[in-house]
């Protein structure tokens, strides 16, 4: 098992170069920052074509297929199991239905039709009407058929309940969150994954560094933010690494698992575990005392130039084309 090609989270793709890669890190994160943003208050057509954009970013560009082909599986497979589980299970939507027509309506509706016929006894007043007590004849006969809701004309064609197939049932608002909740967990990681995937940690480092200039007129440390960003960034394949030596060390002991029973098993991978929490506070420490030796005390007294930020005629076009983005999300892409 090599997690470092199989499951590449996280890392910086060197080779090929696509053309992601030519783009600013400041206008990928803006980007970034948009398609998380965009599924916020937005209808389910357009949550479904923010994850056809992620698809076609990652055809277009011409990335290797070794590279994303598992993870978008593994992901496609979870956004899939997530929908599922989700439009099935009850909505919540917790409403007393109450009837259009009175109590008693269906009741008068069921009686027969002999009351209708039936005169009217006469009244004391009756005889100080000049007009007299006589009822008109009614010019249809009233229909004995009672007539119950189901059988009334409706309106419109809507339907609360899609799909009731014994104990499932698919109503539209279980139908809209499944939308919602799967594709919102596909573009959440799969975005972040596209981005880390073409831009470098000093890209990244740089670019956050220029944008939270601004921040230090409020004395925040940007550069101190930066920094450890970038650690952090560089620290995610030295972690795959220690977790994927450790997998291949306990596999070429050829424990026979079924012998050592629940307990057993589970303080062999806590000591796996323990091992693991120890290499990576010495990898840590290494890094650190790399630092200290190549005499980087602070910032201020050790500026290092991360990269070179200039914005090229193809992050002007991918500006352009964030603008036309976040113009069709704002007229079409709303709740109703």
């Amino acid at each position: 098992m090599d997690l470092l090609r199989s499951l590449p989270l996280g890392l910086y793709l060197e080779q090929p170069i696509t053309w992601l890669h030519y783009l600013d890190s400041r206008v990928k994160f803006v980007w970034l920052m948009s398609f998380l943003a965009a599924p916020l208050l937005a209808n389910p057509y357009c949550r479904l074509l923010l994850v056809v954009l992620l698809i076609l970013l990652t055809l277009t560009a011409a990335i290797p297929l070794r590279v994303w082909r598992q993870q978008m599986v593994w992901l496609l497979t979870l956004s899939f199991f997530v929908f599922v589980l989700t439009a099935i299970a009850p909505d919540g939507l917790s409403t007393n239905h109450q009837p259009r027509l009175p109590d008693d309506e269906l009741a008068f509706a069921q009686q027969p039709a002999t009351l209708a016929t039936t005169a009217p006894k006469p009244r004391p007043w009756d005889r100080y009407n000049p007009f007299g007590s006589k009822q008109q004849a009614s010019p249809e006969t009233p229909s004995t058929q009672p007539r119950t809701l189901s059988s009334l004309p409706q309106p419109t064609n809507y339907r609360y309940v899609l799909v009731s197939a014994g104990p499932i049932t698919l109503t539209r608002q279980s139908l809209d969150l499944a939308i919602r909740v799967s594709t919102l967990l596909f573009t959440l990681i799969y975005s972040t994954n596209l981005y880390l995937l073409t831009t470098a940690p000093e890209e990244i480092t740089a670019g956050l560094e220029s944008l939270m200039r601004p921040l230090r007129r409020l004395n925040w440390p940007v550069t101190e933010i930066a920094l450890t960003l970038t650690l952090s960034l560089r620290f995610i394949p030295l972690v795959l690494e220690e977790v994927q030596n450790l997998v291949r060390s306990v596999r070429t002991r050829a424990i026979n698992w079924k012998k050592l029973g629940v307990r057993k098993t589970l303080q062999v991978w806590l000591m796996v575990a323990e091992r693991l929490l120890e290499n990576l506070l010495l990898r840590a420490d290494q890094i650190a005392s790399a630092m200290t030796v190549r005499g980087f005390t602070s910032p201020n007294e050790h500026r290092v130039q991360w990269h070179q930020l200039r914005l090229r005629r193809c992050d002007w076009v991918a500006v352009g084309s964030l603008i036309v983005f976040w113009g069709a999300r704002l007229v079409w892409g709303g709740e109703a």
